[in-house]
């Protein structure tokens, strides 16, 4: 079993009876919303709600029942992978372009829980590119501003066309080596007119458990209430 399997299979443990879990977007939350429609066959009752369409499409095909964000006030438990995690439990997240949509899941989520491989952990934040969720109106004049601020960015692109989030934007990813401050740099990136949301995840998760080698490791945020 490779690393990010453990990971998000030890992250069902904390899915209890009737929770509304919030179902992440990647590869590694691939392996955790699997877990999940496994579980359901056994006898597991609970409600999930989807971050994506990629993974809404996982989900209905394994049977796990979704519900409309706008019909909750809240999830009990949303598991989700992240593309860094550095050691005060800030993250870079957005690798699949469902960033927006995970972020306003995971702001009404009584707990988070990242899942990653031992490669996502990081000492500082940086060398994966960040993405930044942008309109489409005025994409150029926003890149522009980012690069006339130092943001080197670059716009992405899947099979030689503009890639779209499912929120109909774009993405820019911006390149790094080290981000030193990642709440000053989410701050300010958020400040640029057309910017809509940043891939910066600042002390988010309650817990990050970490596929290694042939265990999981289970780290808890004590900076949060759990």
């Amino acid at each position: 079993m490779i690393e990010k399997q453990i990971a998000a299979e030890k992250a069902t443990e904390f899915i209890s009876n009737n929770m509304i879990i919030g179902l992440g977007t990647g590869s590694t939350a691939f392996y955790f919303i699997k877990k999940v429609g496994e579980l359901i066959k056994k006898g597991l009752k609970v409600t999930a709600v989807s971050t994506s369409n990629s993974t809404t499409s996982l989900a209905l095909s394994l049977n796990i029942p979704l519900i409309p964000i706008e019909e909750i006030d809240h999830i009990d438990l949303t598991v989700d992978g992240a593309d860094e995690v550095d050691n005060y439990f800030n993250g870079i997240k957005g690798g699949g372009g469902a960033l927006l949509y995970e972020k306003i899941v995971h702001s009404i989520s009584k707990k988070v829980i990242w899942v990653v491989d031992s490669s996502k952990m990081v000492k500082s934040l940086g060398v994966f590119p960040l993405p930044v969720e942008i309109a489409t109106f005025g994409y150029l004049q926003t890149q522009k501003k980012l690069e006339t601020e130092g943001f080197k960015n670059s716009l992405r692109l899947k099979n030689g066309e503009i890639f779209k989030s499912d929120g109909n934007n774009f993405i820019v990813d911006i390149h790094f080596e080290k981000i030193e401050k990642p709440e000053e740099t989410e701050k300010k990136i958020k400040l640029f007119t057309g910017v809509i949301e940043s891939g910066l995840f600042i002390n988010t998760p309650d817990k990050v458990i970490v596929g290694f080698k042939n265990e999981a490791r289970v780290l808890e945020n004590n900076s949060r209430t759990l």
